[in-house]
């Protein structure tokens, strides 16, 4: 079986609904992770979704920020809603597949904290709070051993940890999202998976890969000063399995689009 997966950090569901219709509406996943969905659960538009064919939701929301979103076309139930550093912020979500050769399969769903603007913990609090952050996801999939099983990870991760994942190596080390810091937390946090890092596994190291332009720059495009701040990783068990890659680039110049794209991966499980 061929499982369709998609991952968007939409900044804001109901703002950008007509966004999600149309993308579900070309690609038809059989999977499609939100992040910063910014609205509690009561508010989000299950209408909207079932109407476009994916009855099987899971919501874990807040009022105005944060708050991840699992939709889906195939069957599951809700395993966790992780709690990371005793915020209560809604940034994690689990389900598990239950029909077919998808059956227990799970799907993790994540938005870690951006961190602020100051690479100093002891000088900015919320890039503290991304620290212990990645500190406990690290502790949470070596002791829960979290991808033993066949098991996905997709979401914003807010880190672009490779040379070619950020427009300029050397101008990003002191910017948050590509420090000496993170980056190697992440690492410490892919091994504890261990997780395979699906999008670099089929686009080499070498090659330039982003998800994510700021709306700062006048013309994104000419500018390009990408990074790749969303990401898809799987189990080992699913190493094999790995399919094809896309990058919706173009989502970026839709009307009022959100600064993230979607990243679509095709997984044969």
């Amino acid at each position: 079986m061929q499982l369709k997966i998609s991952t968007w950090n939409i900044n804001s569901v109901r703002l950008r609904l007509p966004l999600v219709q149309h993308f579900l509406a070309s690609e038809q996943p059989d999977v499609l992770c939100l992040q910063e969905t910014k609205c509690r659960d009561a508010e989000f538009p299950l209408g909207a979704f079932r109407d476009a064919g994916y009855t099987h939701i899971a919501i874990n929301g807040q009022k105005g920020y944060h708050g991840v979103a699992t939709l889906s076309r195939l069957p599951l139930e809700l395993a966790e809603k992780k709690a990371f550093c005793a915020k209560g912020d809604a940034r994690h979500l689990s389900v598990r597949l239950t029909d077919g050769a998808a059956a227990g399969l799970h799907v993790h769903n994540f938005y870690v904290p951006a961190g602020g603007d100051e690479p100093d913990p002891v000088l900015n609090e919320k890039f503290a709070h991304k620290l212990q952050f990645l500190d406990e996801m690290q502790a949470w999939f070596t002791e829960g051993e979290i991808a033993a099983g066949r098991a996905v990870l997709v979401g914003d991760l807010n880190i672009a940890p490779l040379e070619h994942d950020v427009w300029s190596h050397k101008a990003l080390l002191r910017i948050v999202s590509h420090t000496p810091v993170e980056v190697e937390r992440f690492a410490r946090v892919q091994g504890a998976g261990p997780w395979v890092d699906v999008m670099r596994h089929l686009v080499p190291d070498t090659e330039k890969l982003y998800t994510w332009w700021s709306y700062r720059a006048a013309d994104w495009n000419a500018a390009d000063k990408g990074r790749r701040l969303d990401h898809v990783w799987v189990s080992e068990a699913l190493r094999s399995g790995i399919g094809s890659l896309k990058i919706e680039r173009a989502a970026r110049s839709w009307e009022r689009p959100s600064d993230h794209v979607p990243v679509t991966v095709v997984l044969e499980v």
